[in-house]
């Protein structure tokens, strides 16, 4: 949710000439960002077998939900190519020259879209039926979800060692 507003400041603030300007900064960003996937993916699949633990709410569950706010927030701001997108998407429809308070509107669209797509997300994960779905499959879903993180990662980690 925030991932999504920082790099919407950061392109209303000049990302994309700042990467155009130094390659070797998106490069880097490439090889970081594709390493932490690489990470998370290796992760996820590790421990594709653990059960899940189950918690009921309490205060448990708000540092879990802290822990994994954190997570959620690393995992956006590491991914380069989301920089890039907001900065083209940017570039391309925003006019030369806006106001502050078109600025600020613009990124609380980018964090209400951003929240209402994740809360759909997590309300949809956090019924019954979609839980024992993903439970029943869990060790294979969580086996593909890891190849893939680690696949994408690898992909960027070559493709950032490109001239």
């Amino acid at each position: 949710m925030p991932g999504g507003a920082i790099f919407g400041a950061a392109a209303l603030f000049g990302l994309q000439s700042v990467l155009l300007a130094v390659p070797a900064l998106y490069a880097g960003l490439r090889m970081l960002g594709g390493l932490y996937l690489c990470y998370l993916g290796f992760l996820i699949f590790r421990s594709a077998r653990k059960p899940v633990a189950m918690v009921a709410a309490g205060g448990e569950a708000r540092s879990r939900t802290s822990h994994a706010f954190w997570l959620g927030i690393t995992t956006q701001v590491s991914n380069p190519k989301t920089a890039i997108v907001y900065a083209s998407v940017f570039a391309a429809f925003l006019p030369a020259s806006f106001s502050a308070g078109f600025a600020a509107a613009l990124l609380a669209a980018v964090f209400v879209v951003e929240s209402a797509w994740y809360a759909v997300v997590a309300m949809l994960f956090s019924s019954a039926g979609p839980q024992r779905a993903y439970l029943s499959y869990k060790s294979w879903v969580d086996r593909a979800a890891g190849a893939v993180l680690f696949g994408l990662g690898l992909k960027l980690v070559t493709s950032a060692a490109k001239p």
